[in-house]
């Protein structure tokens, strides 16, 4: 049986985000296919149309997402039909050197792919999808190893969330940074992933969460997610960040902008022997400059957190839970509900720096 949905599509550079019919693949072995009950708007997806990222084209966009399975393929045994779903845009294939290693975020098979086919096609056309996933359409089929199982009781649109910008910003604070209690803490950009930084450093027992952004209005959204000070970015960040923290800087960094200038913003908002965590995905030749002398004598670390440095089989179900059980409010990060035809207008307000999340409903 052949199956239609609706699907966010970039025809070409410059060219709007639009609507289209997409037919999707038939599912074969090992795949499941999964409705789209919601999907949050990521700086990534930003990325893939702004020019920071150059995907080909036509591109299904999305990534961040949860659903239903409505149809399994043969030799699926991680999912049924009827099951609620958080979509891994990062499967692990549980074979190569790193997934040996236990560093399944850097699988072999799936890292640094921006967007990949998988048999979708707008007007007999091959379409590319987001991240091996392209979840703003009405259904995907995916690897059973791209679909983690969550509680039905957890609300869809907090189940997409899981699926990127909370396992990252909280995996990114448990798992790179190790952020210890009584540490101070500066998060440099808002987004969801940086509130989301901000929550999980304040559940490490952090004394200090110091949140960092260049709109005022983000102050609100820092305080809900656990912030202790709001700072405005300028000119004397590092100044304002070392007034706060007894001369010496923050224990911890996290850029969550994806910036060489906000790099380096949090290289100096830090403490000798303090850390930097870049969380945000930055342009390939946006390049970030330091000084030997300040590297050698500065003993700081600066370091990558590829999604959370997590494995999202065993960190989403444990949020999950957390989420359903009260402990972990992420309420705070949705501030629009959307349709598929709003995420352009969605992008807009994410490039002003406006709000958290943008989630599409479906």
């Amino acid at each position: 049986m052949t199956h239609y949905v609706p699907g966010l599509v970039v025809r070409a550079d410059g060219v709007p985000a639009a609507v289209e019919e997409l037919r999707l693949p038939e599912i074969g072995p090992g795949q499941v296919r999964v409705r789209i009950r919601a999907a949050g708007v990521c700086h990534s997806d930003l990325s893939m149309v702004n020019g920071t990222l150059r995907p080909p084209h036509p591109l299904v966009l999305g990534h961040e997402a949860a659903g239903e399975v409505v149809e399994t393929g043969e030799r699926v045994s991680r999912a049924s039909a009827g099951d609620h779903v958080v979509l891994n845009w990062q499967p692990a294939c549980r074979s190569c050197w790193f997934c040996d290693r236990g560093e399944v975020w850097l699988c072999s098979t799936s890292s640094g792919v921006a967007a990949l086919e998988n048999g979708m096609t707008v007007d007999g056309e091959p379409v590319h999808v987001t991240l091996g996933v392209g979840a703003f359409a009405g259904e995907v089929v995916v690897p059973e190893n791209a679909v983690i199982p969550v509680p039905a009781e957890l609300d869809f649109d907090l189940a997409a969330l899981l699926g990127c910008a909370v396992l990252t910003g909280t995996g990114a604070v448990r798992n790179t940074a190790k952020v210890a209690p009584g540490d101070s803490v500066v998060v440099i950009g808002l987004g969801g992933v940086g509130l989301s930084v901000v929550t999980a450093a304040r559940a490490a027992g952090a004394a200090q969460v110091i949140a960092v952004d260049l709109a005022e209005t983000k102050k609100g959204l820092a305080e809900a997610a656990g912030a202790t000070d709001f700072v405005v970015s300028s000119d004397t960040l590092s100044k304002d960040i070392r007034a706060r923290t007894s001369g010496r800087g923050a224990d911890h960094a996290f850029e969550a902008v994806g910036r060489a200038a906000t790099i380096r913003a949090a290289w100096r908002a830090t403490r000798r022997g303090g850390r930097v965590t870049v969380v945000g995905m930055g342009a390939a030749d946006d390049m970030v400059q330091l000084s030997a002398l300040d590297i050698f004598s500065s003993a700081r670390t600066l370091q990558t957190s590829v999604y959370g440095q997590a494995d999202p089989d065993l960190e989403i179900p444990a949020l999950a839970r957390d989420v359903v059980a009260g402990t972990l409010n992420l309420s705070h990060l949705i501030t629009d509900r959307i349709t598929l035809a709003d995420v352009p207008t969605a992008f807009d307000r994410m490039a002003r720096g406006e709000g958290a999340r943008s989630v599409v409903v479906l």
